[in-house]
């Protein structure tokens, strides 16, 4: 009787396992590196720390690769939208991984933090994080294109 029980065990415990395995299979997340390149083009901010943006607030930056450029559109600090550009750099840190910071134009200083990129994911999205606020948390994702109407906001606002 008990080698009967073995074998039924034995027999039973590979189909259990064939079930199992089907249901527990992760999903293949891709990333790539951060570097110059896959930084490239235009980002809209998607969440700020772990919440979706207010109604009507934006942000978009462009990233421009061969002069280390940035121009950003956005409306956090006032009712219309303002284009502000500057240079950025990115940084290996042996700990924290890709670094990037920046400064704007016209001598208007450096960025208020220095943010740790991760998860950029080929699907086309990525997380920074303030270097000296760790509960600085934003998510990019990446777009085709800035809207013309936000360009033209914040180009041309009507004051």
């Amino acid at each position: 009787m008990k080698n009967l029980l073995k074998i039924a065990t034995l027999l039973i415990m590979p189909l259990c396992m064939v079930g199992c395995s089907e249901d527990n299979e992760e999903i293949e997340v891709k990333t790539i590196e951060v570097n110059y390149v896959s930084l490239h083009g235009d980002w809209m901010l998607n969440e700020w720390n772990g919440a979706p943006l207010a109604d009507s607030t934006y942000m978009y930056i462009s990233f421009e690769r061969t002069d280390h450029t940035f121009t950003i559109y956005q409306n956090f600090d006032s009712m219309y939208g303002r284009k502000i550009s500057g240079k950025f750099e990115l940084k290996k840190d042996y700990y924290k991984g890709m670094v990037i910071s920046g400064s704007y134009d016209f001598e208007n200083g450096d960025w208020n933090n220095d943010y740790i990129i991760t998860d950029m994911l080929e699907s086309g999205s990525m997380i920074w994080s303030a270097d000296r606020k760790e509960s600085d948390v934003s998510q990019y994702i990446r777009c085709d294109s800035i809207p013309q109407s936000i360009i033209d906001e914040a180009t041309h606002p009507e004051i």
